[in-house]
C-alpha cells in the first residue's frame, strides 16, 4: 500500500509538474520511504538502503537527484548534526520554523522539540536589529536519559 494518499500525490504531481519534472516511480519510493522513516532523519545512503527493498532497480545517484530535487522545491529540509553527514526530514507546511533537536554527544540518539521555544528572543532581536527573521535552527548538544546515567556514575 502506498504511503502517500491520493491527495498527497496529486499535490506532489502538481508540484513537480510546475517546476517541469514528473512524479517518477523512483522519486515516489524516495518520498515514500521518507514518509515511513519519519523523525528518523535518515542520510541520502540509509534513504537508498530502504527504496532499494522496494525499488531494486534504483541506483544511488537516482536517490541523490531526487533529495536535491525535493529540496529544491521545499518538500524536504536537509540537517546537520555534525556527525559528518547531511540528514533529511520532511518539510510539514503547517510549521512556521523548522523545529528544534537535541542531539546525545554519546550514542548519537536525536530527539524532535516540537515547541518553538525563540518567538520571544525572535521579536526582541527583530525590533533591536530592524531584521525580519524567516526562520532559524537550533540543535542542543548533551546526553540522552539513557546516556546521563552513565556520565553522572
Amino acid at each position: 500500500m502506498s504511503a502517500l494518499s491520493k491527495a498527497d500525490n496529486e499535490k506532489l504531481k502538481d508540484l513537480l509538474k510546475g517546476e517541469g519534472y514528473k512524479l517518477t516511480p523512483q522519486r515516489r519510493a524516495v518520498l515514500e520511504a521518507m514518509i515511513a522513516n519519519e523523525g528518523k532523519h535518515l542520510s541520502t545512503e540509509e534513504i537508498y538502503d530502504v527504496v532499494k527493498k522496494e525499488c531494486p532497480e534504483i541506483g544511488l545517484a537516482t536517490v541523490y537527484r531526487t533529495i536535491q530535487l525535493l529540496e529544491k522545491m521545499g518538500v524536504v529540509s536537509r540537517v546537520n548534526f555534525d556527525d559528518g553527514c547531511n540528514r533529511y526530514e520532511l518539510v510539514h507546511n503547517d510549521e512556521d520554523h523548522r523545529h528544534h533537536h537535541l542531539i546525545c554527544s554519546n550514542c548519537g540518539m536525536v530527539e524532535e522539540v516540537e515547541d518553538d521555544l525563540l518567538e520571544s528572543i525572535e521579536k526582541e532581536i527583530e525590533k533591536k536589529y530592524n531584521f525580519y527573521i524567516t526562520n532559524h535552527n537550533v540543535q542542543f548538544y548533551g546526553y540522552c536519559s539513557k546516556c546521563k546515567e552513565d556520565v553522572n556514575k
